[in-house]
């Protein structure tokens, strides 16, 4: 009897952990964050145990490169759950930025004695391309609060972007930058906005175009960029016994990504290595103007080389235990929503049941759900819609009169399939004087509920 309970106990055991990772593992994918698009990912893992990643983000409808701004940041516990933490900082804020705005391009955050400080590119002058500055942002926050403190004096210039930090094991910082061939480094002081000397030539580099970012591994330092590869960009690397080198060029660890552009970080979280980057699956635009980050485990081999990251369309396997999600939401049926234009309410006849709102395509159909609660004080919320499709579609996004843009609604493959997830945080006032707006009329969307989460 004993052998048979323990056997069961056993089975049972291995059921519950497949559940587990079933539920983990079936919102794993590539890209991983889809409702809106981002590109030029940094990642990093900070005190509180989550994996934070700053990526910049491409306006939709694209422009181009001008229309980057309003920079999202997103974090994980699992690298499958991943938490919009809301916009931390756009182009309006920066007081001695052009005044046209826009080119918010490639940021960096890093972390010293109680402070996060956020670095990102960007014009002084309309004549954007040669007056390039390094803007600092700090926060006591990793994802929220970010306030202005000017630019690093000494940097910039012509084509001077992709701004990265780097912070050594004995706690000095180091700042690398660079573009059109050109790569450089110095340290920083310890205020984090000033520094130590002169920038160096990173030497030793071979093909070198944009996108630095430095980590260390078992004694080494590593030094990743893009490189100049005809048409799409690939990601290389050098290695070395300091942090300002000289490098040895060692090769591609990542390929092309189906964008003209490639931009990455490297990480380890959980004793696990993860090469970030950015494809244009989603959108398939153009030159990539529209791009969205993705994420796949980084192998090293024994002599410390990286071999070639093998992109997937899963993502990596989760790395937490956690099964059902720990916010508390509020959930808004549609049907219970004011629907307006040629927006309907209808029944759903499969198995599950239900109603929902249809005829969003239409130019101005609409449904907007009223009284919405805030927590007592308002504050950051994620916006959670679940929604069907047989089509690429987008819906815009309307909280409190203020226009959030556009969220991807990607395809279900059925128009009862109500498994579509678009989500996106934004600040709620505090009570239940808060009102949500979805706006259809770019293709085919049906939407079944929406769930308000507190953030913070």
């Amino acid at each position: 009897m004993k052998t048979f309970l323990s056997t069961g106990i056993k089975i049972l055991g291995l059921m519950v952990a497949s559940m587990i990772l079933l539920y983990q593992n079936c919102f794993a994918q590539n890209p991983f964050i889809t409702s809106i698009y981002t590109a030029d990912p940094s990642a990093h893992v900070w005190a509180d145990g989550r994996l934070y990643v700053y990526p910049s983000h491409d306006m939709d409808p694209a422009k181009g490169c001008d229309l980057m701004d309003r920079y999202h940041v997103y974090s994980t516990d699992d690298m499958v759950d991943w938490r919009d933490e809301g916009e931390i900082f756009n182009a309006s804020q920066v007081s001695w930025g052009r005044k046209e705005g826009g080119f918010m391009w490639a940021p960096d955050c890093a972390y010293k004695d109680g402070t996060y400080y956020y670095y990102f590119p960007h014009p002084s002058e309309t004549k954007w391309n040669n007056t390039w500055k390094i803007g600092v942002a700090t926060s006591k926050q990793p994802a929220s609060n970010f306030k202005q403190a000017g630019y690093i004096e000494g940097l910039g210039g012509d084509a001077m972007i992709d701004p990265s930090v780097f912070v050594d094991t004995d706690g000095k910082a180091y700042f690398y930058y660079g573009g059109g061939r050109m790569c450089k480094g110095g340290k920083l002081k310890d205020n984090m906005v000033e520094l130590d000397g002169e920038m160096q030539d990173m030497k030793g580099l071979e093909d070198f175009h944009e996108a630095t970012w430095v980590f260390k591994r078992n004694g080494i330092y590593y030094l990743t960029y893009a490189d100049n590869n005809p048409i799409e960009n690939q990601l290389r690397y050098a290695t070395s016994s300091s942090p300002l080198g000289p490098w040895i060029y060692r090769g591609v660890y990542l390929g092309t990504t189906g964008c003209d552009t490639n931009h990455g970080s490297v990480v380890e979280y959980k004793g696990k290595w993860y090469a970030f980057y950015h494809n244009k699956s989603i959108s398939n635009t153009g030159k990539g103007n529209l791009r969205s980050i993705c994420v796949d485990l980084l192998n090293f081999n024994d002599d410390g080389t990286i071999q070639l990251v093998k992109q997937t369309k899963s993502g990596p396997p989760s790395v937490g235990t956690k099964v059902f999600s720990e916010k508390k939401s509020v959930k808004y049926e549609a049907e219970n929503a004011t629907p307006g234009g040629n927006a309907t309410i209808a029944d759903n006849t499969s198995a599950s049941g239900g109603r929902y709102v249809t005829n969003l395509n239409a130019d101005g159909s609409y449904i907007q759900f009223n009284n919405i609660k805030g927590k007592r004080k308002g504050g950051r919320t994620s916006i959670n819609i679940y929604h069907s499709g047989t089509s690429y579609s987008r819906i815009k996004l309307i909280v409190n009169d203020v226009d959030y843009s556009y969220l991807n609604a990607l395809s279900t493959g059925d128009a009862a399939n109500f498994k579509g997830h678009a989500y996106f945080t934004v600040p709620l006032n505090p009570g239940k004087n808060n009102t949500i707006k979805l706006i259809g009329g770019k293709g085919n969307i049906n939407i079944d509920y929406i769930t308000v989460s507190p953030v913070d």
